[in-house]
């Protein structure tokens, strides 16, 4: 299983950002796929997560109605599309599958001004 996630840079407060996680190495649209956070000094707190078809999404309630999860099972990839950035949205996002216990490296979103 491999997991590479992409998309994360410095964005001002009230910003946006898309991050993608390419997958490989197991059967993609079988499994749910799920975003994560890490911020310094905290522990890692689930963000959403979606369906292996693509439906019934989940949010942690710190980032709903400002945040999408979505896949695109042709391309392997999981999307989150954040919007309304705000400071405590600063950490290092991940990606994972149901299908394994691993992590990718994680991509940096940084919220300031």
């Amino acid at each position: 299983v491999q997991l590479v996630e992409s998309g994360g840079g410095l964005v001002q407060p009230g910003g946006s950002l898309r991050l993608s996680c390419a997958a490989s190495g197991f059967t993609f649209n079988r499994y749910y796929m799920s975003w994560h956070r890490q911020a310094p000094g905290k522990e890692r707190e689930l963000v959403a997560s979606i369906s292996s078809y693509g439906g019934l999404p989940n949010y942690a309630d710190s980032v709903k109605g400002r945040f999408t999860i979505s896949r695109d099972n042709a391309k392997n990839t999981v999307y989150l599309q954040m919007n309304s950035l705000m400071p405590e949205d600063t950490a290092v996002y991940y990606c994972k599958t149901g299908a394994s216990d691993s992590w990718g490296q994680g991509t940096q979103v940084t919220v300031s001004s």
